[in-house]
């Protein structure tokens, strides 16, 4: 009976052992989820987002040229430019690049000339004007060329000097640096005449 007893308790222990080593086996056989899968969607949102991306700062048109140069990025002056012995006069306004960036004009600014009988707009001259790029800081001028009023009389007062840059709809008003009147004209177009872009200096 002794004997009995002890195989019993031993196959007991050896039962045991089997079922601990058999739980083993499963837990190395079923080892924890793997957390690589949520990393990889991270990875491939933030590759999405590369894709989608744009650079901050970059401008660029559908044809590749440097853009127009527009009103807010432009800084506008009018000084007199009248030479001595000219028998008209010349006011030169100048345009100076302070947008950041480069950008490009051509052809001919609009310009009116506010006086005690009403807006006068510039003529143009017909000069041709090459397109001109202007760095951050650079500038370029144009010429009006306008009579001087030499007839004794009062005249037209001119009291200021509305510009418009090329390709552009906003203006911008200045004070005339000219002669203070311009003579009476008979009324068969203005006398006030515009050159293209690049033209200060050349007159009328």
């Amino acid at each position: 009976m002794r004997v009995n007893k002890l195989t019993i308790a031993a196959l007991a222990v050896v039962a045991g052992l089997s079922l601990t080593a058999c739980q083993n086996e499963d837990v190395a056989a079923d080892p924890k989820p793997a957390t690589s899968a949520p990393a990889a969607n991270g990875d491939a949102g933030q590759e999405q987002g590369q894709q989608d991306g744009t650079v901050a700062g970059v401008e660029t048109n559908e044809d590749g040229k440097t853009a127009t140069c527009r009103t807010d990025a432009l800084d506008v002056t009018a000084t007199d430019a009248t030479i001595d012995g000219d028998t008209g006069g010349t006011v030169a306004v100048t345009f100076t690049n302070g947008g950041g960036r480069d950008c490009a004009l051509s052809g001919y600014a609009g310009v009116d000339l506010k006086t005690s009988a009403g807006s006068l707009s510039a003529e143009r001259t017909g000069e041709e004007s090459p397109s001109v790029v202007l760095k951050d800081g650079e500038k370029v001028s144009f010429a009006v060329v306008y009579p001087v009023n030499d007839s004794g009389g009062s005249g037209v007062r001119v009291t200021g000097l509305v510009v418009t840059p090329p390709n552009e709809t906003k203006s911008v008003t200045l004070a005339w640096p000219g002669t203070a009147s311009l003579p009476v004209t008979d009324g068969s177009g203005t006398p006030v005449k515009l050159g293209p872009i690049g033209s200060a200096g050349q007159g009328g």
